[in-house]
């Protein structure tokens, strides 16, 4: 039986005033998906591309745990985009030969009098087509279940971006600046030492 779930959730974060422009953060997207993700989840295939492992995820008697390949980037806008380009399901291959996932999502900065404010959406949606056992239970109860576990995913997602996505950029701030004070101190010690006697 084919059928297909699909979520999307929006997001807003009021982004603390800091030395450094949230802007500037933004332009490294890769530090979004490591805010987003466990470290130990990720796989960086190539500059814009990562593999993410996905938490095993519970769909009534099946258990499924998916592998999404992310493309990260960013446009002149500093607006942060993102697109799965494949999936992979471990475990069940009935279900990972019928199944196909797609992300689209994006994260755009915006600046006001009183600072700066994150906006952003990602929508989710799954095709598949389910093993014949499930073919018994009626198509909007099926329906309402992936649905409902799609919007619990990225409602996962939104949480750790409230959460992570500001710690990340309060701790790159603070080293931008001790880098920088360093810099500034190698250069007053490179001085000539001028002799006047």
């Amino acid at each position: 039986m084919a059928i297909q779930f699909t979520a999307s959730q929006s997001v807003e974060i009021t982004v603390p005033q800091q030395p450094i422009p949230i802007q500037h953060y933004l332009r490294q997207p890769q530090r979004l998906v490591y805010a987003l993700v466990d470290s130990s989840r990720i796989q960086q295939l190539a500059e814009e591309i990562f593999r993410l492992k996905m938490r095993p995820l519970s769909f009534m008697s099946l258990s499924i745990q998916p592998t999404v390949d992310m493309k990260v980037w960013i446009e002149s806008n500093d607006t942060i985009y993102l697109r799965s380009l494949g999936c992979e399901i471990l475990g069940i291959e009935y279900i990972n030969q019928r199944f196909d996932l797609n992300l689209k999502g994006y994260l755009a900065p915006s600046q006001f009098s009183t600072g700066s404010r994150l906006r952003g959406r990602a929508d989710l949606e799954v095709q598949v087509e389910l093993p014949p056992p499930f073919c018994f239970t009626p198509k909007p109860i099926l329906e309402a279940t992936g649905n409902g576990l799609l919007k619990s995913v990225l409602l996962t997602i939104k949480q750790r971006l409230l959460h992570q996505l500001l710690a990340d950029y309060r701790r790159w701030v603070i080293s931008q600046l001790q880098e920088e004070r360093l810099v500034n101190n190698d250069e007053i010690t490179e001085l000539p030492i001028l002799n006047l006697e």
